[in-house]
């Protein structure tokens, strides 16, 4: 799995849903409490990978040691079941629904827009709100209220087989035209292809579009624009990378497709995030020599470079019976301890803005690359159909890159279904 936006099925609701939220303790105030003073049971959703969740699940299960009377019931949920599965279990009274709910962040203002997400200003789970990262803040706003709390962020970049691209003669490419000349190298010195292209998830796309100078929407105009020049060039680029044969891509199973292409050396670049690189390193392209591993920004289009903002925050739901141990929870999950730890295993981003100043995490080179890289990514739209917006990207992605529609086609069929999402005096 992945931290994208990929649509998938939903899955285990049922099993998902014997698990009951809240515990005995129905506080609801500001989370003032003592450690002593607050018991029950949180259950916690969290939709992190196979390589982050054994981590995080000790992580969410030491909050115990610190309040000896809640218990944690932590719950692994695959990151494309997460949202369906919480609405099914919040819209249908609540029942089956987690107390505090792992969310990418274009979930924030969804869900905090039809009611399920209970605001947090005031409580515990906001504390040292000025420690957070601006850019990590802002997509936990909604009409003026803070309902989540930044757990990480992250932001997309080109990941390389720093042996396949020396045995080719080449340097990492800085431009999708870059990118095709290397791939032709590498092809021809060491039978490789050169970049694997995620053709089912329609998060990246968005690096395509924004090197062309464009954007989905505008927002401050209330404009959509996925259709306009930009992002028919967006379309474009990313079929003839593939068309080239600088690419392959595939319109399922991209995750796994892609990871075992780049850890078994197969292919020399991948676009990927900091949520990837535990899992990277574990091929045999990398484990015996990590270091092999090079990350540099996506390479740009023809009018920018750029990549979009992502991340993790934490949320509570509204009808949690134990308020005060979620609050605490947050507080504790997202604390400068624990994104520490994290980011020690896992290099994963801090929010926390000390974090960075950490001896070791500063001497992360992993960690140094995503901060730069964050510093300059184009943050998403922070609206409720934000992450509704990726749905007919994702219908029209595949078929781009793999020939069966054209890119005008794509991005006026994506532009079309925006009219319909989006009301009021959107043009």
């Amino acid at each position: 799995m992945r931290r994208g936006i990929a649509a998938t099925a939903l899955v285990a609701a049922m099993a998902l849903a014997a698990t009951a939220c809240g515990g005995d303790d129905g506080g609801s105030g500001g989370g003032n409490k003592s450690a002593g003073e607050i018991s029950g049971t949180v259950t916690y959703w969290d939709t992190s990978n196979e390589a982050e969740k054994g981590t995080y699940k000790k992580l969410a299960e030491d909050f115990s040691k610190k309040y000896p009377k809640v218990k944690v019931n932590y719950v692994s949920v695959p990151f494309g079941d997460a949202l369906k599965n919480f609405k099914n279990a919040a819209g249908s009274g609540g029942s089956g629904a987690p107390d505090v709910l792992r969310t990418e962040v274009a979930w924030t203002q969804d869900l905090a827009n039809i009611g399920y997400l209970a605001p947090l200003d005031g409580t515990a789970a906001l504390a040292d709100e000025s420690d957070y990262l601006p850019k990590a803040a802002a997509g936990t706003k909604f009409k003026g209220k803070t309902y989540a709390v930044p757990q990480v962020i992250d932001t997309l970049g080109l990941f390389y087989n720093k042996k396949l691209l020396k045995e080719a003669g080449v340097e990492p490419p800085t431009s999708w035209t870059e990118l095709k000349a290397a791939a032709k190298k590498i092809k021809q010195k060491t039978g490789k292809t050169g970049l694997y292209l995620r053709g089912d998830d329609a998060y990246f796309y968005l690096p395509f579009i924004y090197g062309e100078g464009g954007d989905l929407l505008d927002t401050d105009a209330k404009k959509i624009t996925v259709d306009e020049e930009p992002g028919v060039k967006a379309f474009a680029t990313a079929r003839d990378l593939v068309k080239s044969g600088a690419a392959i891509t595939d319109a399922t199973d991209g995750w796994d497709n892609m990871q075992n292409a780049i850890k078994n050396g197969d292919v020399a670049m991948t676009i990927n995030g900091p949520w990837a690189i535990e899992d990277t390193l574990a091929g045999k392209a990398f484990k015996d020599d990590k270091s092999n591993l090079g990350v540099v920004p996506v390479p740009a289009g023809s009018k920018a470079q750029g990549a979009p903002q992502g991340g993790q925050n934490l949320t509570v739901y509204a009808g949690s019976k134990n308020l005060d141990a979620s609050y605490a929870f947050v507080k504790y999950m997202s604390s400068a301890e624990v994104q520490t730890k994290t980011t020690e295993k896992l290099s994963l981003l801090p929010t926390r803005t000390s974090v960075y100043a950490n001896k070791t995490v500063a001497a992360n080179a992993n960690v140094k690359f995503f901060k730069a890289a964050v510093d300059k990514a184009v943050e998403r739209p922070w609206i409720p159909e934000g992450n509704s917006l990726f749905q007919a990207i994702l219908v029209e992605y595949p078929n781009v890159v793999t020939g069966r529609t054209s890119p005008e086609k794509a991005a006026k069929s994506v532009a079309a279904a925006y009219r319909k999402l989006l009301k009021g005096d959107w043009k």
